[in-house]
C-alpha cells in the first residue's frame, strides 16, 4: 500500500510538472497611440491607483496644468479616496477612469506569483477580479469602462482573449515611467521627459510618500514645455500588440 501511495505522488508530481512546463508565457502588451500628423507630438498619459492614498503633487500638477490623463482605478482604491475621486469628476475633460480590477490581482489563469502578487489563478478567477472592477466604477457614478488593465500589466495570452471577448480593450505601454513607483525622481523624469510622439507613459498615483511622485510631475512638465499634447486613451486610436486592441 505504502509502494502504491507513494508511486501514485510520483506520478501526481510528474503531471504537475508537466502541466506547468507547458503553461504558456506571460506577456507585458505594449501600447502606442496614432501620431500627431504634423504636430509637434501627443502622448498618452496613464496613471495606475492600485490601492493605498493618492499622490496630491500628481492630482494637482494634473489640474493646474490642465494635463489629461487616464487613471485606471481599482475598487480597493475607490473606497479609500473619495475625496480625490470627486476632483476628478469634477474634471470630466482632464480625467478618464478606466478599470485595474476589483481586488489588483494580475489577470493570469494559471496559479502563480508575479513581482510577489499571488495571480488569478483561474478564468472564473479572472473574469471576477474585470468584473468586481466595473462594477466598483459604477458604484461612483463613472460611465462604464472601456480599457481594462491587470495589476503588474503582465497576462496570460488566454486571459488576453476572455478579457476582450468581455468587450474591454487591455492597455499595455510603451514607457515604465516609474518603475513601479520605486524609481527615484531624477530617473523617473528622465523617463517620461524622453517621451516621443505615439508614446504611451505608465507611472502611478497612488503612491504620495515615493519620491518617483515629484519625477513624474518634472518629467510632465518637461514634456508640456517641449509644445507635446496630451490625450486620454478615449480620445486617441490606440494599437497594442498580443491581440489587446484588435
Amino acid at each position: 500500500m505504502r509502494l502504491l501511495q507513494r508511486n501514485l505522488c510520483v506520478i501526481a508530481m510528474s503531471l504537475a510538472v508537466v502541466s506547468s512546463g507547458h503553461a504558456a508565457p506571460l506577456v507585458e502588451p505594449t501600447l502606442h497611440i496614432k501620431p500627431d500628423a504634423g504636430g509637434p507630438g501627443r502622448v498618452a498619459l496613464t496613471l495606475d491607483a492600485c490601492g493605498g492614498q493618492t499622490d496630491d503633487r500628481i492630482l494637482s500638477a494634473l489640474v493646474e496644468n490642465k494635463i489629461p490623463a487616464t487613471i485606471f482605478v481599482t475598487g480597493i482604491w475607490l473606497k479609500r479616496n473619495a475625496t480625490a475621486v470627486e476632483i476628478m469628476r469634477a474634471h470630466p475633460d482632464l480625467f478618464e477612469l478606466e478599470n485595474h480590477g476589483g481586488r489588483h490581482i494580475p489577470a493570469v489563469d494559471t496559479p502563480q506569483k508575479i513581482y510577489g502578487i499571488r495571480s488569478a489563478g483561474s478564468p472564473d478567477a479572472v473574469l471576477a477580479e474585470v468584473e468586481s472592477g466595473v462594477a466598483a466604477l459604477a458604484r461612483t457614478g463613472e460611465p462604464a469602462p472601456k480599457w481594462f488593465r491587470g495589476a503588474t500589466a503582465e497576462y496570460s495570452p488566454s486571459a488576453i482573449a476572455m478579457i476582450r471577448k468581455l468587450g474591454f480593450k487591455i492597455a499595455g505601454f510603451s514607457i515604465n515611467g516609474d518603475g513601479g513607483s520605486l524609481l527615484g525622481a531624477k530617473e523617473t523624469a528622465r523617463r517620461i521627459a524622453a517621451a516621443k510622439d505615439g508614446d504611451v507613459i505608465i507611472s502611478h498615483i497612488n503612491q504620495p510618500t515615493h519620491a518617483a511622485g515629484e519625477g513624474v510631475v518634472q518629467g510632465l512638465l518637461a514634456l508640456k514645455a517641449r509644445g507635446l499634447t496630451f490625450v486620454r486613451l478615449d480620445d486617441a486610436d490606440g494599437v497594442g500588440n498580443h491581440g489587446t486592441t484588435d
